[in-house]
């Protein structure tokens, strides 16, 4: 391990590839790797991370493994069969020179959610497309740009004639975006470390908390007649509004409690309900007699996912009773996708955070600041963090419209996350140089 960190060659060794690196992400983004559709992206990353002389584990993932350890997300009906096509990627380097440092996982995830008509995008979402020094398309900021950095930051440490002193694990996963399991398939696996470094969009920030999430469908079932006789029938839709009202209030009386909590008392309604997806009803001239309501409410960390579930499940059932003919017909309640608990950082965290800060300096200047965030949303670090003993945060670019319209990632701070990483992986895992 060297006593000395080569600041000036690692920083060059990255600008010298970035327009390489910008190549490499507009690829990856032309990718539509939408959920059970991740196969052509994964096999992108695992031919990168063999070309690069990475020893590379590519599995499918296996649904029974995973029911069993805490942080599962159950996947509903039919999806369950479609996710037989699920595979992790992880590419180990393990250092040719003595083991001197700490053991690091640098984790990426390559789902994104659907971009919605496409005709509301600038730019068509596939076709990633550089503007005033913004990449845009569906997962360059979220979060391809940050896998690419990490990515990115390991090539530069070589390009300088280094390595990691210690062993790191490269991973890439799906199902970050509706239950996790993809980080949860290589903590069963068997991967462990001793810091996770997750380079979601962060603005160079650190996120200190995030909260939890559950995902829930409202099933709804009325009484079908011809919209000529509408008052005999019972109309599933507008009765599902009656249930999403009363949630509302449920969010209300969450976010109240939230200003007393004391990690999230001054975080402006950190809890959100949001009825994302509807589907119901057959024709225009029929009363509909089905509704489906896909749900997704925050909870704060430290708050049980049991008792939340179970103040939903009253709020629907209590609600039901003041419908008439919802008192008779209660509706389905089917919790499915995100059962997350919410995550703080601890004290095992700081060195971490202290060596971060440490490449930041090494970056901006010996009186940069490390900025720190709470998250009205959630990320995989939890698993590490809550479950394995693994302290873990994520660190990453520049990112606008995440899930929107036009998303994008600010290229320079693409170029800065990565030579702030090559400066942290250099610290945390030390370096050996490489002979010839």
């Amino acid at each position: 391990m060297t006593d000395t960190i080569p600041v000036e060659s690692l920083r060059a060794a990255v600008d010298d590839a970035f327009s390489a690196q910008s190549r490499f992400l507009a690829d990856f983004v032309a990718i539509p790797s939408l959920r059970f559709a991740e196969g052509p992206a994964q096999d992108f990353m695992a031919d990168a991370l063999r070309e690069r002389g990475y020893d590379v584990d590519d599995w499918a993932l296996d649904l029974a493994d995973l029911e069993p350890l805490p942080g599962f997300g159950p996947i509903e009906g039919s999806e369950a069969g479609r996710f037989a096509s699920a595979r992790s990627v992880v590419g180990t380097h393990r250092p040719r020179g003595p083991v001197k440092g700490r053991s690091l996982i640098l984790q990426g995830h390559l789902d994104v959610v659907p971009e919605g008509p496409v005709e509301m995008w600038s730019t068509p979402p596939y076709a990633p497309e550089i503007r005033d020094g913004w990449m845009y398309g569906r997962g360059a900021g979220d979060m391809k740009a940050g896998t690419t950095a990490a990515l990115f930051a390991l090539d530069a440490i070589r390009a300088a004639g280094y390595e990691p002193a210690a062993r790191v694990h490269f991973q890439s996963v799906i199902e970050e975006e509706s239950t996790g399991l993809g980080a949860l398939s290589t903590l069963q696996r068997g991967y462990r470390a001793d810091l996770c470094v997750i380079p979601e969009p962060s603005n160079l920030s650190v996120n200190r908390a995030q909260i939890g999430v559950v995902w829930f469908k409202l099933r709804v079932r009325g009484r079908p007649t011809h919209v000529a006789t509408a008052g005999e029938g019972s109309n599933a839709i507008t009765a599902a509004f009656h249930l999403i009202e009363a949630l509302q209030g449920l969010e209300a009386d969450w976010n109240a409690r939230a200003a007393e909590d004391p990690i999230y008392a001054d975080v402006p309604h950190p809890l959100n309900l949001n009825a994302g997806k509807i589907a119901g009803g057959d024709w225009a001239s029929s009363v509909p007699a089905w509704c489906d309501v896909d749900c997704r409410m925050g909870l704060l960390p430290g708050w049980s996912l049991d008792a939340c579930k179970a103040e939903i499940a009253a709020c629907i059932a209590d609600a039901s009773r003041s419908h008439p003919f919802l008192s008779n017909n209660p509706p389905e309640v089917v919790w499915n996708g995100f059962q997350a608990e919410g995550y703080v950082l601890g004290d095992d965290a700081r060195p971490g955070l202290d060596t971060l800060h440490a490449a930041l300096r090494d970056v901006q200047g010996a009186d940069a600041p490390l900025p720190e965030h709470r998250m009205t949303a959630l990320t995989d670090t939890r698993f590490y963090g809550l479950y394995y003993g693994i302290p873990s945060f994520c660190f990453g670019p520049h990112a606008r419209n995440i899930h929107g319209f036009d998303e994008c990632v600010d290229l320079d701070s693409v170029a800065e996350v990565t030579r702030v990483l090559a400066l942290f992986i250099a610290r945390w895992c030390g370096l050996n140089r490489l002979e010839g």
